[in-house]
C-alpha cells in the first residue's frame, strides 16, 4: 500500500471515530514528508493533518486564498519547489474543502468588497478572474491546480502530485486525482516528453533570469486539456527565451559571409 492509499483509508477509520488511526512514519519514511497547499480558512485549522493521520512535522503546510496555483512558474509553485527541494517533500497534495468562499464569490462581489475596503478598481489588474484565481467549482478548482503543478518545470517529474477535497463538517477526505496513476501514465506517454520540454525551458530562463516570465501567461483550459495547453506554453516559452536571450547579450549565430563579387572582365573589341 502506497503512502496516499493509506491516507484514505486512515481517514475513513478516523471519520468513523477511531481517532488512534495514523499513518505509521517508520514504515513510510521514504513518502514523508507531505507538502500540502490548502486554504486560508480556519475551519481547516483543526482538521489538518489530523484526519490525514500525519503528524505535524511530516505535513508541510502551504496556504492561499481558495488553494489556488495561478500558473507553473507562479509564487505559489515557488514555494511548493522549494518545500521540496530544502524542507524534503516527497509527495504534493492540493487540498481543496467544500463551501469554500473564494468558490463562491464573483469577480463583481469581489470589485464591491474591495472597494469597501478603500480600493479603487483602476488601480486592479484588467482580468480579476485570472488573477485572483477565481473559480467555479471546488473540485474544478483542484483538478486545474494539480494540471499546473505536474507540468511545472520547478517540480520533479518524480514526485507524485493528488488532488483531494475535504468536508469541512465531517473531515471526510475525496481523492479526486490520484497522483501515483498519473505517474505511469506520464512514465510512458507524451507527458514524459512534456517534462523534458519543460527542463530545458527552465534552463533558459536560469540564464537570462526573470525578463521573459514577463511577457509570459499561462492561458486558461478546459479540465482535461491541460497537458495540451501547457505544450503550446512551452513553445510560446521557448521563443520569448530566444528573443531575450538574443536581446539581453547572447548574440545568434553568424551568418556565413557572402561570397566576393566576380572580378570584371573587359570585353574585347571584336573584330573587323
Amino acid at each position: 500500500m502506497r503512502l496516499f492509499e493509506l491516507i484514505l483509508d486512515v481517514n475513513q477509520r478516523k471519520v468513523a471515530g477511531d481517532k488512534s488511526a495514523g499513518v505509521p512514519v517508520g514504515e513510510f519514511g521514504s513518502a514523508l514528508p507531505v507538502a500540502a497547499l490548502t486554504c486560508i480558512d480556519t475551519r481547516l485549522n483543526h482538521l489538518l493533518p489530523d484526519m490525514l493521520g500525519l503528524p505535524e512535522e511530516q505535513f508541510i503546510w502551504l496556504r492561499n486564498a481558495g488553494n489556488i496555483v495561478t500558473g507553473p512558474l507562479s509564487s505559489t509553485m515557488r514555494s511548493l519547489a522549494l518545500a521540496c527541494a530544502v524542507k524534503g517533500a516527497k509527495e504534493i497534495a492540493i487540498i481543496g474543502h467544500s463551501d469554500c468562499l473564494v468558490g463562491r464569490t464573483t469577480a463583481m462581489q469581489l470589485l464591491d468588497r474591495l472597494a469597501a475596503l478603500g480600493v479603487d478598481r483602476h488601480r486592479l489588474p484588467e482580468n480579476l478572474v485570472e488573477y485572483f484565481g477565481l473559480f467555479g467549482t471546488e473540485r474544478q478548482n483542484v483538478m486545474r491546480g494539480v494540471d499546473f503543478v505536474r507540468v511545472s518545470p520547478l517540480i520533479g517529474a518524480k514526485v507524485p502530485v493528488h488532488g483531494l477535497l475535504i468536508d469541512v463538517q465531517s473531515g471526510r477526505l475525496e481523492w479526486v486525482a490520484n497522483g501515483y496513476q498519473s505517474l505511469e501514465t506520464a512514465a510512458s506517454g507524451k507527458t514524459s516528453e512534456l517534462f523534458k520540454q519543460a527542463d530545458r525551458t527552465l534552463d533558459a530562463f536560469a540564464k537570462i533570469g526573470n525578463v521573459a516570465a514577463e511577457e509570459l501567461k499561462f492561458p486558461e483550459a478546459k479540465i482535461g486539456e491541460m497537458v495540451q495547453t501547457a505544450q503550446d506554453w512551452l513553445q510560446k516559452a521557448e521563443q520569448v527565451t530566444g528573443v531575450v536571450e538574443e536581446k539581453f547579450g547572447q548574440k545568434p549565430a553568424a551568418q556565413p559571409a557572402a561570397p566576393p563579387p566576380l572580378p570584371k572582365v573587359p570585353l574585347r573589341p571584336r573584330a573587323k
